[in-house]
């Protein structure tokens, strides 16, 4: 039997309003509903060739071998879609970022959303786009987010095992611009899917829970109204929550670094004289900048100038995850 093979590709995504904690850990089904924007230009591209001669899967990961936890991971998500298309072959995995990994800027979600569409095509499977976003949240749960279109919504529903994630609007909706000031780009010390399990040690994250719902609904009226002002609020707001709850965590987890606080300062300082902009980081040091395009390159600038700032990474509104031709 010849192999089975396809490619994807799948860009990153920046939530506004952050998803921490789950319900069901193993299926990771939230805690809370998410808010998102995919990032266009910070993608991931990935095939996936299920072949009847290989004697175990194989993750090649910028084009370098990996093992161990990575590759168990990427094993046990490969599992779900041989039980779901009932074929046996192991598969060769090869897997390209073009930003960093580990660092905050949600690479496990572009890698698992173009891991799933990749695998679920190459295993023949025909997934309608709100079941491939419940297969991309198996392996990492803002994966989901990473395959709508835009700006996209992942559903909580109370826990609802069937939690996936759509679009609520196309990304020439909002002309925004989200300049990711890097800080560090070293792998962080304890992983998300490690700090979603100790959400619920900080007494902060059942009040941070109960209250995202009506930032759900903030956040959502602010983008389809395109009104900057309501959502930098609800950004910045909601952002801190996240990482109050880290910090208040057993053990605590402090992923800001010096330049990360300087950062936020400057962009609050920003908008104070005018400027439509404001700031969400998720688990990492780096700080994306959200603003208009009419103030991109200002905004890029000035954080390029910000000492401990190492680079800025310049990402628009982003489309789904979709099949690319093979070596095409």
């Amino acid at each position: 039997m010849s192999p089975l093979t396809a490619s994807a590709t799948a860009n990153s995504n920046i939530a506004f309003i952050k998803y921490w904690g789950n319900c069901e850990p193993k299926a990771r089904i939230p805690a809370n509903g998410s808010i998102s924007m995919n990032l266009g230009g910070l993608e991931t591209r990935t095939t996936v060739t299920f072949d009847a001669f290989l004697d175990s899967d194989d993750l090649i990961l910028n084009s370098q071998p990996v093992g161990g936890a990575a590759l168990g991971r990427v094993s046990e998500f490969l599992n779900r879609v041989r039980r779901l298309a009932a074929i046996n072959h192991f598969a060769r995995v090869e897997s390209e970022n073009n930003f960093p990994m580990g660092a905050g800027i949600a690479s496990s979600a572009s890698a698992f959303a173009a891991l799933a569409l990749a695998a679920s095509t190459a295993a023949g499977l025909e997934l309608d786009e709100f079941a491939l976003s419940q297969l991309a949240r198996t392996g990492s749960g803002s994966a989901c987010r990473s395959i709508p279109s835009g700006f996209v919504e992942w559903q909580a529903d109370g826990c609802n095992p069937d939690s996936g994630a759509v679009s609520i609007a196309p990304p020439e909706h909002w002309d925004l611009r989200d300049c990711v000031a890097i800080i560090s780009r070293e792998h962080k010390p304890t992983g998300s899917t490690e700090g979603h399990a100790l959400a619920y040690t900080s007494p902060l994250q059942e009040s941070r829970v109960a209250g995202a719902p009506t930032r759900l609904a903030q956040c959502r009226e602010a983008i389809l109204a395109r009104d900057f002002a309501t959502f930098a609020e609800i950004t910045e707001l909601d952002s801190n929550l996240m990482h109050a709850v880290m910090m208040t965590s057993s053990p605590r987890l402090i992923y800001w670094q010096p330049t990360t606080l300087t950062v936020m300062q400057a962009v609050q300082n920003w908008r104070q004289e005018g400027i439509s902009v404001c700031y969400t980081i998720d688990a990492g040091p780096n700080v994306h900048v959200i603003c208009l395009t009419s103030d991109v390159e200002l905004v890029a600038a000035r954080l390029r100038q910000i000492a401990g700032v190492q680079d800025v990474l310049i990402a628009y509104p982003g489309g789904p995850a979709r099949l690319v031709l093979e070596h095409g």
